[in-house]
């Protein structure tokens, strides 16, 4: 794999602009590599919204940016991106001790014996809508993995959900998504959506705590009852917004399956590998996915402990932006980064910089993402039953997706028709594959 370049200037170049936020909604997810190329360098200077701002990508600037206790998430992030991702109080705006406290939380709730807790329960969600499939003449992918997801999330939580209000539930955490990086009907959409969900996980909080049972041992009952580094219980509205942050990040694989369906689609040779029980080919096929397709664009920090990396001085309160999507198109770490090729990850050695679909780091110190693990998980199983399980058809559509909608997603969500259970040979035959991997 190519190797990243040091940049040896002793500043960075500058955006001649005034301001570049027309530019930025414009272009998207290509704004920061764009410019990084065009200057030949791995960060440069620019404004948005009127502040100044350095833009960086590659792997040596995720190790910058990553760097332990370097970088604050407070005032980072557009607010209304914060309100519906991850809103004050949560573990993601906590620095130092307090986030690592909080982070522990959540590595505990997501550890391996939870996420194969998830991943049994999301198949049988999955499995029984299934069934339901041939009856229709056609289906929106997106839209039925986003209800299985959000079914299975709340089970896996302890969150009661009936049968009536889950597709209503799991179009809320899809519109606080969708709206995450918009502006207009989006972003309005996605903020009404998220009062609904707020109110109501606060009375699952509530519920929780004027209960003496076993609801405690759950996910959200582990929240209702985390112990501050003080000793104090969280606040009923803080204890919610963890709760959302559990579940929304499951709902939002749906984009990522959605994504792989498409591959599917657009490469046939890699379903009949994945058919055939090729080893590893499941987790490359997953890990190119993420790689390849977009999902969080950046992430932004501001500077808490002044620090000097390729020569120029970072002061306290600095604005930053790490290209993520852009690293993971990086020619210089990858090669032929347009192309969807799941074998370039064959001697992968998993390094934390360079694949940065869920942030970079160490999950246990930085601010990587903790639901990483259990998002590859929940999408290797999903593929599965998409190229091994099942035989669909899919009908003329526009599967196009567009780089300046953030977060993207194909045009037509992924329509499939004339779903039936796959041939039995074969299941069988990749099962037993699998079983000697």
């Amino acid at each position: 794999m190519p190797q990243s370049h040091a940049y040896r200037g002793r500043s960075f170049p500058r955006e001649r602009a005034l301001d570049s936020t027309l530019a930025l909604l414009r272009e998207g997810y290509q704004f920061i590599s764009r410019r990084c190329e065009q200057h030949c360098s791995e960060a440069f200077e620019t404004r948005l919204m009127l502040r100044k701002v350095i833009c960086a990508r590659g792997m040596d600037a995720a190790a910058m940016f990553y760097h332990p206790d370097r970088f604050t998430r407070k005032g980072a992030i557009p607010p209304t991106t914060v309100a519906l991702l991850q809103d004050l109080g949560s573990v993601q705006q906590l620095d130092g001790e307090d986030h690592r406290h909080r982070k522990q939380l959540f590595l505990k709730l997501l550890d391996g014996g939870a996420i194969a807790r998830l991943v049994r329960i999301m198949l049988e969600e999955w499995r029984s809508s299934a069934m339901q499939w041939p009856r229709q003449d056609r289906l929106v992918l997106h839209d039925e993995v986003e209800e299985i997801l959000c079914r299975a999330a709340c089970r896996w939580a302890g969150v009661p959900l009936s049968e009536p209000e889950a597709r209503a539930r799991a179009r809320e955490f899809g519109a606080m998504i969708d709206g995450a990086g918009a502006f207009g009907p989006r972003l309005l959409r996605g903020w009404r959506q998220r009062r609904r969900t707020e109110a109501w996980i606060e009375s699952v909080i509530r519920q929780i705590r004027s209960e003496d049972s076993d609801g405690a041992a759950t996910p959200a009952g582990v929240i209702a009852r985390h112990r501050q580094p003080d000793g104090s219980l969280l606040d009923d509205a803080t204890a919610a917004v963890e709760v959302i942050n559990l579940l929304r990040p499951i709902v939002a694989v749906a984009r990522w399956v959605t994504f792989a369906a498409v591959a599917l689609h657009d490469h046939p040779a890699y379903r009949l590998r994945l058919q055939a029980g090729e080893p590893r080919m499941l987790l490359n096929f997953v890990h190119e996915v993420r790689r390849f397709y977009p999902f969080f664009p950046m992430v932004g920090g501001r500077v808490i402990a002044s620090f000097e990396w390729r020569g120029r001085s970072f002061q306290r309160g600095e604005w930053v932006l790490l290209d993520l999507y852009g690293t993971n198109h990086d020619p210089r770490l990858w090669e032929h980064p347009e192309r969807f090729d799941p074998d370039r990850f064959r001697d992968w050695q998993g390094s934390e910089f360079d694949f940065i679909a869920q942030g970079g780091g160490d999950v246990t110190r930085d601010h990587r993402c903790p639901g990483e693990n259990p998002a590859i998980a929940l999408l290797m199983a999903a593929v599965g039953e998409l190229a091994v399980a099942l035989e669909y058809e899919v009908p003329p559509q526009d599967l196009n997706y567009r780089l300046n909608r953030m977060p993207s997603i194909p045009e037509s969500r992924f329509i499939i028709s004339n779903v039936r259970p796959a041939d039995q040979e074969i299941r069988l035959r990749a099962a037993r594959e699998a079983a000697h991997a």
